[in-house]
């Protein structure tokens, strides 16, 4: 079921924002930290599905939306890294999340306090670059040509487009040094380990259900070991 949860923004207010809950008040709750930007778009039904299987295996899951993303009335632009990572802090509290998942550039998000389940983790920096290749292609394709070195100057200072997503320069600034928080006690899942091809490489949102199964069955084992 979708509920509203407070989330925290950078300016100290709050903000309303949506998740998605498989809820039943079970010992062992998943905070399901979500990938962003166009990653977010392509892995969210892949998300679901794993959260569907989860809950069947007897754990309770939480997907929240940040503010800026999805269905959030948020401006982007005024969104920090450091406040999505307070804003996530905030969420494990409420929702009484007794471990995490990040896929991903969601690893960039991921609670201290909290042992993770991590797919493929994405560093800031890898996510930035990516963003701003997708741009210099797309004004290459139109007749323009745009040097990444430039854009990226311009970023911090002022902001930037890109691929549709307005980022603000306190933004761009964070992704260029951010790094994914990965301890001692998470569990590093590695893309050969369930098998297919990732879907953060499809051109579409998808699923897959086996590799939903079998990141279930690999984050269902790992915090059915954690005390």
């Amino acid at each position: 079921m979708f509920v509203e949860w407070p989330a925290s923004l950078p300016d100290g207010g709050v903000s309303g924002e949506m998740a998605l809950t498989f809820d039943r008040a079970r010992e062992r709750r998943l905070l399901v930290v979500p990938p962003l930007f166009e990653e977010h778009n392509k892995l969210r039904r892949q998300l679901v599905a794993i959260m569907r299987n989860l809950d069947r295996a007897g754990f309770d899951a939480v997907l929240p939306d940040l503010p800026g993303l999805n269905e959030s009335g948020e401006p982007l632009e005024r969104q920090t890294l450091s406040g999505w990572r307070h804003a996530i802090d905030v969420a494990a509290t409420h929702f009484g999340a007794t471990h995490a998942f990040a896929l991903r550039n969601a690893a960039l998000l991921l609670p201290e306090r909290l042992p993770a389940a991590i797919h493929a983790p994405h560093k800031g920096a890898q996510l930035l670059r990516g963003m701003v290749r997708a741009r210099t292609i797309a004004a290459r394709e139109a007749g323009r040509e745009e040097r990444a070195a430039d854009l990226l100057q311009t970023g911090r200072e002022a902001g930037l487009d890109l691929s549709g997503w307005s980022l603000g320069p306190q933004m761009i600034r964070d992704l260029e040094n951010a790094d994914c928080r990965i301890l001692e006690t998470d569990r590093t899942i590695d893309p050969g380990e369930i098998g297919g091809a990732p879907l953060w490489l499809r051109a579409e949102p998808g699923e897959d259900a086996s590799q939903a199964a079998a990141l279930a069955e690999i984050v269902a084992a790992f915090m059915g070991a954690q005390r």
